[in-house]
């Protein structure tokens, strides 16, 4: 299965965030990457994150499913994506660190089931 970061590309958040704004740095990728059907994960841990949220919005309109991971002020990733993951605290490095549990569980089950 096909997937990529939209953070690690340092020269498309550079230009997209000097061109567009920084809020606009990872729904610009989403409209050059995104087609329907594609599952578009969105983190944050305040759950605020303008730029996560413009993607996710985007990815939606799309037709894309949406996940995202967030601390426990959810409120509007839980409005906005199909399935939100709200981890419940507000210590950020027990929310990040249950994200990256979260994210490494979903790749196993998917390497599971999908291994031929």
């Amino acid at each position: 299965l096909p997937a990529i970061a939209l953070t690690t590309d340092s020269s498309a958040i550079t230009s997209i965030a000097n061109d567009f704004g920084f809020s606009n740095v990872f729904d610009r990728q989403v409209k050059a990457f995104a087609k329907e059907g594609d599952v578009l994960i969105g983190i944050s841990t305040s759950g605020r994150s303008k730029n996560v949220i413009n993607a996710l919005k985007l990815a939606s309109k799309l037709k894309c499913k949406t996940i995202s991971f967030s601390g426990q002020d959810d409120a509007i990733l839980s409005k906005i994506c199909d399935v939100n993951l709200a981890v419940p605290s507000k210590d950020t490095p027990r929310i990040q660190e249950m994200h990256i549990l979260i994210g490494h569980t979903i790749c196993h089950l998917i390497d599971r089931n999908f291994k031929s």
